[in-house]
């Protein structure tokens, strides 16, 4: 009797345990007792995030965001990412929220829809403006449910000073539950089922000698031309990292090149005979951009290698591709590459890996190869030896940015997950802005107006050494490592961690007002300096100067103001447009049409062809249409070395104005949509993906927007306060 009764408590418990099991932690229910936090979520920004158990809204637990001191500018966010394996046409997020003394910000649910490494949708319910002390109140988000969504992020969000709580989550499509609804079966490569040497590529490498790297070069090149031609790799059918770690040991030991060549065709009709391609286009006369397989000519390949990898070419794979895809703007978007963030730092195998990755892909999909300064085809063997000798993460992470310089593009950032060179930079910064302005290191502003007594330093002030070092020199010695397309924007980026330190102070000399002088000044931690938004402080994007000249800044523009700021500078005599900053809304053609009167061309794109790796080719060139007000004052377009990508682009539509000036000085000199490239263990860096041309077919890369007027602030104009491109800009207004 005892053992019937103990069956039918187990089989209710195992019953009422199933029904209300859920797929996703979003109630926060489930809890990760080790990390102290709730399961499958995750932290972004800069707040203490936990778990409650006090204040809830139901259940056990709820999670709590709380400000740090002195964050105004910054954000804590618990987020929750979901595979969009669903079809719909409407996403709502539900879920409750408490707040406490929220000031300076706001708090809200979010939700976020991505796909191909972009946002396609979003809302923060930041416009709701949510602060101050509210108990627990039912909010809601609703999106349109995009057809090319990958991932669905949820989340709690917070901005400003105080503290927020979020409980029950309930995410539906269409008014279903996320919980039960079906998800749409998805197609199960073979690659990813392929987990052996995760953790270890299992490779050792002998003694180099010339003749081992220049085996390997070869082996990287062959590798990489498999990668994205070969069906077989193509269809999702082998994971390539790991047959380039299961062929390695026995190409390590070959001996003169009629063995390697053996070894490699054998490798290669390891994946099978490849049948006859019927969709294979030749490469187009007029492609910018071809195939470079003049690789095969230097390695003194036997006749039977070279055709086996000609005829892969000619039958290479088309259609959905398991490693290359198309992002948003048709550049390309690196899929199923896997992070392998617990490699081994002394692990030879995945150091090669790496180098092979990036070097391919850049081969292959970087619009700008032929602009870069090294001859790209002998990078592979110049760092062969130096990755696989470096020692430990730190070297590597600096092989890597090495590597990713030698691209000369502004876009190639070694800002997320290079955490040891990160740390090596410092961790504390000046409460002071330092610029690089006429080739010397001068202060150019205060993050924090009350640091102002603090930091010891006028405005205008030129450093010369920092701890008893020339400015000069650590220059010198650091420039290597700071990605980009031209002087401007690698003295930019350095500007940025010169006064960086791992201590909280930091010894400078400096001359202010010719007088030389030494101080000690205190540093602190980037949470508490105002390094954001510290160089605007206007309300509006747009505002009306003397002698009526109207001014916009893209840097807070939005797209409501637009229509507002044409009807109020319709009759000045002049508009000045600043661009030395990131816009924060999308503005070429809504804004650049008002200074056109027909249709006018401003820019041609060269993107790749997925189905012929190597190849780019011109789209038409993309129009400004004429708006049905058109402009009738002057246009002068303000741009500097903080003019990047989307600014340039901008720039560019702008330029294509009737009465358009270009003043002040090099943009950064790198345009097109970003594509991101991840590296073993976890490094992310970007490319400008997509190639971006004027009309005619001149450069942008690595030129920049090249001003009609040239002018540069000076040290004596910065000491005075004064902005000596806005000047010039008014002067030729009122001219």
């Amino acid at each position: 009797m005892k053992y019937t009764v103990l069956v039918i408590v187990s089989l209710f418990y195992i019953t009422c345990t199933s029904q209300t099991k859920k797929r996703f932690n979003l109630d926060f229910e489930t809890y990760d007792s080790l990390l102290l936090f709730p399961e499958k979520w995750f932290e972004w920004g800069d707040y203490s995030l936990n778990v409650d158990s006090v204040n809830v809204y139901s259940g056990k637990y709820a999670s709590k965001i709380t400000s740090k001191e002195n964050a105004a500018n910054s954000f804590g966010c618990i987020a929750y990412r979901i595979p969009a394996n669903y079809k719909g046409e409407s996403i709502k997020l539900e879920g409750y929220m408490k707040t406490k003394n929220i000031e300076k910000g706001y708090a809200g649910l979010m939700l976020r829809i991505d796909g191909g490494k972009k946002i396609l949708a979003g809302d923060n319910m930041e416009k709701q403006n949510i602060h101050g002390t509210k108990d627990w109140q039912k909010y809601s988000v609703t999106l349109t449910y995009p057809e090319n969504a990958e991932n669905i992020i949820v989340a709690g969000i917070m901005s400003g000073t105080g503290e927020a709580w979020f409980d029950e989550f309930v995410l539906t499509i269409d008014g279903q539950d996320v919980q039960t609804l079906k998800e749409i079966e998805q197609p199960v490569y073979k690659a990813t089922l392929d987990n052996e040497f995760d953790l270890n590529s299992k490779i050792e490498f002998p003694e180099l000698n010339e003749e081992l790297v220049s085996n390997l070069e070869l082996l990287g090149k062959v590798w990489g031309f498999l990668k994205y031609n070969h069906p077989e790799v193509g269809k999702g059918n082998y994971n390539w990292d790991f047959e380039l770690f299961r062929m390695l040991p026995k190409f390590l030991k070959v001996k003169g090149n009629l063995e390697r060549d053996k070894v490699i065709l054998e490798w290669i009709k390891k994946y099978g005979e490849i049948d006859a391609c019927a969709k294979c286009i030749d490469t187009k006369a007029v492609s910018f951009v071809k195939p470079d397989m003049l690789w095969l000519e230097g390695f003194s390949l036997s006749s039977e290698l070279k055709n086996k990898i000609n005829y892969i070419y000619k039958n290479r794979f088309q259609g959905k591709h398991y490693y290359i895809d198309k992002g948003p703007t048709r550049n390309p978007n690196f899929v199923n590459e896997k992070y392998y963030y617990s490699m081994l730092y002394n692990d030879d195998g995945f150091k090669l890996l790496a180098l092979y990755r990036y070097w391919n892909i850049i081969h292959y999909f970087f619009p700008y190869k032929h602009l870069t300064d090294k001859d790209w085809s002998k990078v592979l063997k110049e760092y062969i030896p130096k990755f696989i000798k470096s020692e430990g993460k730190l070297e590597y992470e600096k092989k890597c940015i090495l590597l990713i310089s030698d691209i000369n593009d502004t876009h190639a950032t070694t800002s997320v997950g290079f955490n040891n060179v990160t740390k090596k930079q410092g961790e504390f910064y000046p409460p002071f802005k330092v610029e690089f302005v006429e080739d010397k290191l001068v202060v150019t502003d205060y993050y924090n107006p009350e640091l102002k007594e603090a930091s010891k330093v006028e405005v205008g002030d030129v450093i010369t050494h920092i701890n008893n070092k020339s400015v000069e020199f650590i220059v010198d010695s650091i420039s290597p490592y700071y990605p980009a397309s031209n002087g401007a924007a690698k003295m930019r980026d350095i500007s940025k961690d010169l006064l960086r330190f791992n201590k909280k102070n930091i010894d400078i000399d400096f001359i202010s007002n010719e007088i030389k002088k030494h101080e000690f000044i205190s540093l602190y931690p980037l949470e508490q300096l105002n390094t954001k938004w510290y160089n605007w402080t206007g309300e509006k994007s747009y505002k009306l100067l003397e002698n009526n000249i109207g001014y916009v800044t893209l840097k807070s523009i939005k797209t409501e103001d637009i229509p507002i700021l044409k009807e109020t500078f319709e009759n000045t005599k002049g508009i000045i447009i600043d661009i030395r900053n990131y816009p924060s809304a999308f503005v070429p053609y809504k804004l650049g049409s008002y200074f056109v009167s027909s249709r006018t061309p401003f820019v041609k794109i060269a993107q790749f062809n997925k189905d012929n790796p190597g190849e780019f080719n011109f789209s038409g060139p993309l129009n400004l249409e004429n708006d049905t007000i058109t402009y009738k004052g002057k246009l002068v377009v303000l741009v500097n070395e903080y003019s990047q990508s989307q600014s340039e682009f901008t720039a560019m539509a702008f330029r294509a104005g009737e009465n358009t000036t270009i003043v002040g000085s090099t943009t950064a000199g790198a345009d097109g949509s970003v594509s991101d490239i991840y590296l073993p263990g976890g490094l992310l860096t970007r490319i400008s993906g997509n190639g971006i041309y004027y009309p005619d077919g001149a450069e942008t890369q690595r030129i920049g927007i090249v001003p009609d007027v040239v002018i540069r602030p000076t040290v004596e104009g910065i000491k005075k306060g004064r902005d000596e491109v806005l000047e010039k800009a008014i002067e030729i207004i009122n001219y």
